[in-house]
């Protein structure tokens, strides 16, 4: 595994494409200055930023373990972006997502995984799995598999709905230790059968070193909340503090996965 380098490019969005209504956040496929399609994730949507940070994480630590992802950018729209949309629900959300978003590359001519279709073998499971109880990421089920094939390669995709735990910080040390009960339902659970020797491959890899690098790519504006009074720095601190007791403490969701996994099986 390559040394980590905690670095994302930062692209302009140029143009709106089209609208992906698969979700309630309504992201978008769109052109940037760079000449490539990305789909934009907008800080305005449902979840807003909160949503932003959990996909950034999650994406750099699936990078970290060896994982496809889509390659992760942020993206920059400008106020006057937007103004000619006819639909009033984007052209809103375009005027509330100004400034930095996040977007993923996009993969053209990728298919939505089918666990009917291609079999995902025990060991790539396994990490899936893994990385999923880490990060708490109750969206990778049968109805929303959030994993594409491309080039005859599985690529995970969309981890904004990771990381619940920062909805409600009051108890996110409590939270930090639990096993992740939603793993009943993940869709390559039945296939997970070497979390083991997964959980002792991967948690080298994440030092609590490479945890902050990860956290401080975290921009100070996606961190700013009129609600809240912690500053940007306690808030990051607070994932990176979350992230580093998940990992000292990962035998507690592997066991849960594995009891979890025994019950379908």
């Amino acid at each position: 595994m390559s040394e980590y380098v905690p670095e994302l490019r930062t692209v302009n969005v140029t143009r709106y494409v089209t609208p992906l209504r698969e979700g309630g956040s309504l992201p978008a496929i769109a052109g940037a200055d760079d000449g490539f399609l990305y789909v934009l994730k907008f800080r305005g949507a449902g979840q807003g930023m909160k949503a932003l940070i959990a996909e950034l994480i999650g994406g750099e630590i699936a990078k970290i373990l060896g994982l496809k992802i889509p390659e992760l950018v942020f993206a920059n729209l400008d106020t006057a972006f937007g103004r000619s949309e006819p639909d009033e629900e984007i052209q809103d959300l375009l005027k509330a997502s100004t400034g930095l978003n996040l977007a993923l590359h996009y993969l053209s001519g990728a298919i939505t995984f089918d666990p009917t279709v291609t079999v995902v073998d025990s060991r790539l499971a396994s990490q899936i799995v893994w990385l999923d109880c880490l990060l708490t990421n109750v969206d990778r089920t049968a109805r929303n598999t959030n994993m594409l094939m491309w080039h005859k390669e599985l690529w995970l995709i969309d981890h904004g709905a990771s990381l619940y735990f920062h909805h409600a910080w009051h108890n996110w040390e409590e939270q930090a230790t639990r096993p992740f009960t939603m793993v009943k339902d993940h869709v390559l659970l039945p296939r997970a059968g070497e979390l083991e020797a997964v959980d002792a491959e991967f948690k080298p890899l994440l030092t609590n070193d490479v945890i902050r690098l990860v956290v401080n790519l975290i921009p100070d504006e996606w961190l700013t909340d009129p609600a809240q009074q912690e500053t940007p720095a306690e808030r990051r601190e607070v994932y990176a503090r979350f992230l580093e007791m998940r990992l000292a403490a990962s035998q507690n969701f592997v066991n849960g996965a594995q009891h979890a996994r025994a019950a379908l099986i």
